[in-house]
């Protein structure tokens, strides 16, 4: 059984599931931002392997679907929750992330952490410590 296998036969997962108007775009959009793999796809769902560990992202697609307002406003779409990942470079990972398809939130709260929009509107947070 090769080690690919061994990880997907676990029992022990557990991970975020983000909506989204276009299941492809997102799940490209964090895989080339991770550099993980996609683990399954179709039109309606996607699944992120982050290659190591029990928790992995994924992408379900929801018609409805309404883009979150950052920072949020009384009576707007709040969002439900934001993803963090930490890097080495922060200005580096902004600009790669941008050319990958995020907007740079226009209310930056911190000087170590950069708020970003991700193609469907999701704020996330890149971080160095």
């Amino acid at each position: 059984m090769s080690l690919e296998t061994d990880r997907w036969s676990r029992h022990n997962f557990w991970g975020v599931v983000i909506d989204a108007p276009d299941v492809a775009v997102l799940a490209r959009f964090y895989a080339q931002l991770r550099g993980w793999s996609i683990h399954r796809q179709d039109a309606d769902w996607a699944a992120l392997d982050a290659g190591e560990g029990v928790g992995y992202i994924a992408i379900q697609r929801n018609p409805d679907y309404v883009r979150p307002t950052w920072p949020s406003r009384p009576g707007a779409q709040q969002m439900m929750l934001h993803l963090d990942f930490e890097v080495t470079d922060l200005d580096a990972e902004v600009d790669r992330a941008v050319r990958l398809g995020a907007t740079v939130a226009d209310v930056q709260p911190q000087d170590d952490v950069r708020v970003l929009l991700d193609p469907a509107g999701h704020p996330f947070c890149l971080y160095t410590s």
